[in-house]
């Protein structure tokens, strides 16, 4: 059975499902239905980013897993409704939708969850204090959470925790009044990872390491979600990974510059570097 090797470097795309990628990454005559198959057996992990702007389904989730090797991970973005229309309050009942909506269906595959704010939001300690301490903290936490959705979930929730296993997350910050000692130090304190995000100077980059892992989110290095990077760029970028590693945290490096196909092949590239094998 194909399984990929443990690694602390996890290296991928953030979604999968895009119409350019065929016949350019995916080979001519690919089904579109084993595009996820086909990428998970080149990178041991992506970000699913379906779930930001709407609720799956756990037949989704659930298919999701089949598809992908022993040993993938993926990362799940967390509802735009929850960061972006709720700004992180009055949040119980869509965060108890989220997670009834399938996503434990990941099983051992469930790695960390990313939200990502939009660029209105400004820094508020107590709305930051408040919603990390709401955080579920493992798959079982999350379960118990997800008994809390409301009647638009009745009939397609799943609330069962199929493995106990540690529920880790990460911010992405997109206003500048995060970039202070305060914001990094309740990251610390809450054990939420800050996400370095390369978004071609439009928005705040941090090197921060606040949690028991990293998080990277490479959006383009010249032109957001346009350009790659090239040879310089990723033994650049691989050598900050490492430097992160060191430390022994498992390192989360997502690919987000998809317009022109760069983000697998990209991907793939950094993979090599981090001498990741392939499943």
């Amino acid at each position: 059975m194909e399984r990929w090797p443990e690694s602390s470097y996890r290296v991928g795309i953030s979604g999968w499902r895009y119409a350019p990628w065929r016949k350019v990454y995916y080979p001519e005559g690919l089904p579109q239905r084993a595009e996820l198959e086909y990428a998970s057996r080149r990178l041991n992990s992506i970000e699913l980013n379906g779930s930001f702007y709407s609720l799956q389904r756990p037949s989704s989730y659930q298919r999701w897993y089949d598809q992908t090797p022993d040993g993938f991970v993926f990362s799940v973005k967390g509802p735009r409704f929850v960061t972006h229309m709720k700004k992180l309050v009055d949040v119980a009942a869509p965060m108890a939708n989220f997670f009834a909506s399938g996503v434990l269906a990941l099983g051992n595959k469930f790695g960390p969850v990313l939200w990502q704010l939009p660029p209105n939001l400004g820094y508020n300690a107590d709305r930051c204090a408040a919603f990390f301490a709401s955080l579920p903290r493992t798959t079982a936490e999350a379960a118990e959470v997800a008994k809390g959705h409301d009647e638009r979930m009745e009939g397609r929730a799943l609330l069962e925790c199929l493995v106990d296993i540690p529920l880790r997350h990460a911010i992405e910050v997109r206003h500048s009044s995060y970039e202070s000692k305060e914001f990094i130090a309740l990251c610390r304190e809450y054990d939420i990872a800050l996400v370095c995000a390369d978004t071609a100077g439009k928005w705040p980059m941090f090197g921060d390491v606040t949690s028991d892992f990293a998080y990277v989110r490479l959006h383009g290095a010249e032109e957001l979600y346009v350009s790659g990077y090239d040879d310089d760029a990723l033994d650049h970028w691989a050598r900050k990974i490492r430097a992160w590693h060191r430390g022994g945290k498992p390192v989360y490096i997502y690919f987000d510059n998809d317009v022109k196909v760069r983000a697998p092949f990209d991907a793939e590239a950094l993979a090599r570097r981090l001498k990741i094998t392939s499943a």
